[in-house]
């Protein structure tokens, strides 16, 4: 978020929508992990996974569930809900659009406003890991990274 301080008035208007995409949603926090892993692993944002990953594990993801992700391999989700959330997320990052299934299930689940909290959180983390990636913020000296290319 270091890049935010360059730009102020932009920085804060999205600090201030990625705290209430984060905390202030309809969506289970364990939901919103696996769609900001998804995001993340999708873009390679080694920061993002970095941060994220252990969120997920500490809200609930299984440990198989958040590799796989991380391996871009499909997860072996137990729960429906998960997977669910997973698939709109993994469209949203490959295509930028929902087939009608997917939709479908996540709109039951959510309902209108989770979806569009959902559609969102997805967005602001494409922009998060853009940002990362193109400022190429580094991990903590002693973190490995996920990705060995990126």
């Amino acid at each position: 978020f270091n890049a935010f301080v360059t730009a102020p008035g932009a920085g804060r208007r999205m600090s201030s929508l990625g705290a209430t995409l984060r905390f202030g949603t309809s969506i289970e926090r364990r939901l919103s992990e696996i769609a900001i892993i998804t995001i993340g692993a999708r873009w390679q944002a080694e920061f993002e996974w970095w941060a994220h990953a252990p969120m997920a594990r500490e809200h609930g993801v299984a440990e198989a569930v958040v590799d796989a992700i991380g391996r871009g391999e499909d997860p072996p989700f137990e729960a429906d809900d998960e997977r669910a959330v997973y698939l709109v997320a993994r469209q949203l990052g490959d295509a930028g659009r929902l087939d009608q299934e997917t939709y479908d299930a996540a709109h039951r689940l959510l309902g209108d406003a989770g979806m569009v909290e959902l559609v969102s959180l997805c967005g602001y983390y494409t922009l998060v890991s853009f940002l990362l990636n193109a400022f190429t913020v580094p991990l903590p000296p002693d973190a490995l990274p996920m990705w060995a290319d990126s």
